[in-house]
This record gives structure tokens, C-alpha cells and sequence, in this order.
């Protein structure tokens, strides 16, 4: 399972590194990536996270579009402003969606972390949809979520997807720097949906 490991880790990587350079091209890499992912996760009992490389597979879908409908001059993504109050629902939608999960995985199924996993699957989703929306606030959910995913995968033996989640902290506060200054750099008055 290792070279399938590998492959994934370092497609998943080049996705991430587009979105960081705001390229729409990140949206087909990345769907291939939650594919292979879904694999490896069902291997490894992390039934959510395999879950969530299905919800990623629409939300790619969703963030595609989206991105191809909101391209500036230079072919790159346009970011927007996230509002407080919608950042709040969102987050308070993840809890409630992490307890969720939590409970039918705990209950249900043999899986290995039921609550720390679909606390990380809920909130990814959250991230994964601010991304797909063009937020920067996408970026600080990333890093946090992905601290903690490098420690469950540490515990889980997938060393390959921790390094990859390690370089993934590293890639967000890449994607945070530029998606800031493209935003400061927005011109006045720029506001899409």
C-alpha cells in the first residue's frame, strides 16, 4: 500500500501547491488525490477521512466551477471576503457535524479514532468549502487541521501522509501569504460572490 501512499501524497501536494498559487488547475489534480486517498483511508479504518475524499470529490467540483467563474485578467482565482457572522455558522455547522460523525462512527463502526477523525473530516469540510469560495480564512482552518492530522496518521503508521500533511502546514501558510497579498492588491471596490 505504500507506493499507492506515495503517489497520492505527492499528487495531493501538487494540488495544494496550485491553490496556493491560486491556478485553477488544482481542482482535477485534487480529485484525482481524493481518489486514491479514499482507498488508503477504507485501509487504514479512518472511515471518515475516506468519507471526506468523497465530500471532497463534489466540493472540487463546486470550487472548480466557482474558481473558473471568478478568474482576474492574470488567469488566476480572485479572492473574497469571508463575513464574521458566516465564518461563525460555518464553524458552529462543523461542531455540530464532528459530534455527528463522531457518535455513528463510535457507535456503528471499528474505527480506529471515531471522534478526533470526524472532528478533523468535519472541519476540513469547512475548509475545503471556504477554499472552493476563495477565502483566505481557508488557509488558517488548513494549518490547524493539518497540526493535528500529521499526529493521528503519526499514531496510524501512514508516515508517508504525515510528511505530506507536514509539507501541507507548509504549503498553507505559503497559500495564506499570497492569497493575502492578492487581496490587498484587489482593486478598490472588488467584491465577488
Amino acid at each position: 500500500m505504500s507506493w499507492i501512499e506515495l503517489i497520492g501524497a505527492l499528487i495531493s501536494a501538487w494540488a495544494v501547491w496550485l491553490t496556493a498559487r491560486r491556478k485553477p488547475w488544482c481542482w482535477p489534480i485534487g480529485l484525482l488525490s481524493v481518489t486514491l486517498y479514499a482507498w488508503i483511508f477504507v485501509d487504514a479504518k479512518l472511515y471518515s477521512d475516506a468519507l471526506l475524499q468523497v465530500a471532497f470529490g463534489g466540493l472540487i467540483v463546486y470550487g472548480w466551477v466557482r474558481w473558473l467563474q471568478n478568474l482576474g485578467d492574470d488567469g488566476l482565482v480572485q479572492i473574497a471576503p469571508l463575513p464574521a457572522a458566516q465564518a461563525v455558522t460555518h464553524l458552529l455547522l462543523g461542531a455540530v457535524g464532528a459530534l455527528a460523525l463522531g457518535f455513528a462512527m463510535h457507535r456503528w463502526t471499528d474505527a480506529a479514532l471515531p471522534w478526533l477523525d470526524a472532528a478533523l473530516t468535519a472541519f476540513s469540510l469547512v475548509a475545503q468549502w471556504w477554499q472552493g469560495r476563495r477565502h483566505v480564512a481557508a488557509w488558517w482552518l488548513w494549518i490547524v487541521v493539518d497540526v493535528i492530522y500529521v499526529g493521528e496518521y503519526v499514531y496510524k503508521s501512514l508516515m508517508i501522509t504525515s510528511v505530506l500533511y507536514a509539507g501541507f502546514i507548509v504549503l498553507a501558510m505559503i497559500g495564506l501569504r499570497s492569497w493575502r497579498m492578492a487581496r490587498r492588491q484587489a482593486p478598490a471596490g472588488f467584491e465577488t460572490t
